[in-house]
């Protein structure tokens, strides 16, 4: 079986470290090429060798990014958090014009995917929803991607089954969290810290916690492959890691 060969870039981050030493020792790849983000990895790509870029750079990067490498010829894997959901539609709009596809991946990890799934599939059933989420002091970005994504879903699920959207109980006081979706995020950065989420969501005499901790980068492993082997095929880019793994 021919291996998928892939470039990396972002290479020098912590992320993208640890997918190189991946790419490395995982049967079926190849790393061809490893690029920082201040490289000249625009003139670079189109010659690369690689069938698919893994991008994960720095928060609000990653739509460029990645239309700069779909319009070289390589298909996309965005890691980087903060594309939005047009920046996703116009990437996929492209990578069709192109015959290309690809797929952004707010959170690589299998836990923090189902954790999205449990909240999403409990959200019509509850009043309210708080969203807390740690991390350790260098993330440059608060809420985190996920944790806004996460609000997106269960906003998204609500309507879909008809219920009203959150109304969290004091929406303006600043010590309530950033309000997104009507759901407060809560972000908490502090040495120790790794990645953990919580979702909190509550009515009349009861509260269901939702809760996924992660404490180093090889949770990222499974989703980082099962991305790069389905942007490899799909036309388009779709979002999530869902549809890698629900594909197989």
């Amino acid at each position: 079986m021919t291996a998928l060969r892939v470039a990396v870039l972002g290479a020098r981050g912590r992320l993208g470290s640890f997918a190189c030493e991946l790419l490395r020792r995982s049967p079926g790849f190849e790393l061809v090429a490893e690029w920082g983000s201040d490289s000249d990895w625009r003139s670079l790509a189109r010659d690369c060798g690689a069938v698919v870029a893994l991008e994960v750079t720095r928060a609000g990067q990653g739509a460029g990014h990645a239309e700069a490498l779909l319009e070289r010829g390589l298909r996309v894997v965005v890691g980087t958090s903060g594309v939005t959901v047009a920046e996703n539609e116009a990437l996929d709009r492209r990578a069709r014009e192109l015959g290309s596809g690809g797929l952004v991946v707010p959170n690589f990890s299998v836990g923090a995917w189902l954790l999205q799934r449990f909240a999403a599939e409990a959200a019509p059933w509850f009043a309210a929803a708080e969203i807390v989420e740690s991390h350790h002091e260098r993330k440059a970005d608060a809420p985190s991607g996920t944790a806004a994504e996460t609000a997106r879903l269960m906003a998204e699920e609500r309507a879909l089954r008809g219920a009203d959207a959150f109304r969290p109980a004091t929406p303006s006081h600043a010590a309530r969290g950033e309000i997104q979706q009507g759901v407060p995020i809560h972000s908490l950065r502090l040495p120790g810290m790794y990645a953990h989420q919580g979702v909190l969501l509550g009515a009349r005499g009861e509260v269901l916690r939702i809760a996924h901790d992660m404490h180093g980068p090889e949770a990222f492993g499974p989703g980082i492959l099962a991305a790069l082997r389905h942007a490899a095929v799909v036309q388009g880019v779709g979002r999530g890691l869902g549809l890698a793994l629900e594909r197989g």
